[in-house]
């Protein structure tokens, strides 16, 4: 088994050019930089010590890694907001478009791969890769993955996401609550516009992923007052909650919303999201109006709340914690 495995890690290897990864995607980046920047571009914003952590980098390496990109003008970093004793990492301007280049680069490359593998052959490709990395996470012992759970990853949207959020919102609701079309209807409406006309640096959208499979979405656009961003779109698959999904997903969209510069997150949703509701108020929104009304087949109670980013944390924690 052993030499199995070292068999086709050798294969591998060679087959996708790892050895030479700056020259396999024409980038001026080693595999672990690129590692570095791929986990900052799918999160809205990272302590240094939790990237140590998911990369398995040596403190060090990683701060000699920080230092090049800061120097670059790839990255910038500050106290943490959750503790100012940590270093917070995101992203520049310039650090997204090169993360999206090598993104970009990446795909086309697995893309010039799989153009040898016939069609028929997909999906049993994809079951296989499933099964290994399912084996060996998990050691084939599935009260270890229950106890573990699974490994969620924030994402910006690749082609078919944006279909994959239509179609989910549209199926889960109706099996959830019994929501007629109209319900699918709006949610394509608001995809539809996200993806025909939207500012990337003030709009964005996340797809949450656990193990390898799309779980939940949400949408951080701007709403019609000035100053105010909206979250739109909230999803998590009934099979992923309790996994913290939601709670990333929200975070996300709060982050960005701050350090866009908006000056309230607002949001509409109805009574019947009460586990959403519950996720929301944990993050800092007030309940600031309620209103019956008839959709998607339904009598409901529509809720609207914000967030003041304008605030300090603390203060927001303060009023969570609160008395009714």
């Amino acid at each position: 088994m052993i030499q199995e495995v070292r068999s086709f890690n050798r294969f591998y290897t060679n087959l996708i050019g790892a050895l030479d990864y700056s020259r396999h995607l024409h980038a001026p980046y080693t595999l672990t930089e690129s590692r570095v920047l791929y986990e900052l571009a799918h999160s809205a914003g990272t302590d240094a010590a939790d990237l140590r952590s998911e990369l398995s980098l040596d403190a060090g390496y990683l701060s000699r890694i920080l230092g090049k990109f800061e120097k670059d003008e790839l990255v910038e970093s500050g106290p943490s907001a959750r503790d100012p004793r940590r270093r917070r990492v995101t992203l520049t301007e310039r650090g997204r478009e090169a993360a999206a280049v090598l993104d970009e680069r990446s795909r086309e490359a697995v893309a010039t791969l799989l153009a040898e593998v016939p069609a028929s052959a997909h999906a049993p490709l994809t079951e296989a890769l499933h099964t290994v990395r399912e084996t060996l996470e998990r050691g084939g012992d599935e009260a270890a993955r229950t106890r573990r759970g699974g490994e969620v990853l924030l994402r910006g949207p690749a082609p078919g996401d944006l279909g994959w959020i239509v179609e989910r919102n549209g199926a889960l609701y109706a099996a959830e609550f019994g929501w007629n079309s109209e319900y699918e209807a709006l949610v394509a409406r608001i995809v539809a516009d996200f993806a025909q006309d939207h500012d990337p640096d003030l709009e964005q959208v996340w797809i949450a992923e656990l193990d390898g499979r799309r779980v939940g979405c949400v949408l951080c656009v701007r709403d019609r007052e000035p100053g105010a961003a909206r979250l739109r779109l909230l999803l998590v698959e009934p099979d992923a909650r309790g996994h913290g999904v939601g709670d990333q997903l929200i975070r996300a969209c709060v982050d960005f919303a701050r350090r866009t510069g908006y000056r309230e997150l607002v949001l509409w949703t109805n009574d019947v999201l009460r586990a959403a509701a519950t996720l929301y108020r944990r993050h800092g929104f007030e309940l600031i109006a309620e209103q019956p009304h008839h959709s998607f087949g339904a009598d409901l109670v529509g809720h609207d709340y914000r967030l003041r980013l304008d605030e300090p944390e603390h203060k927001q924690h303060d009023k969570q914690e609160a008395p009714a």
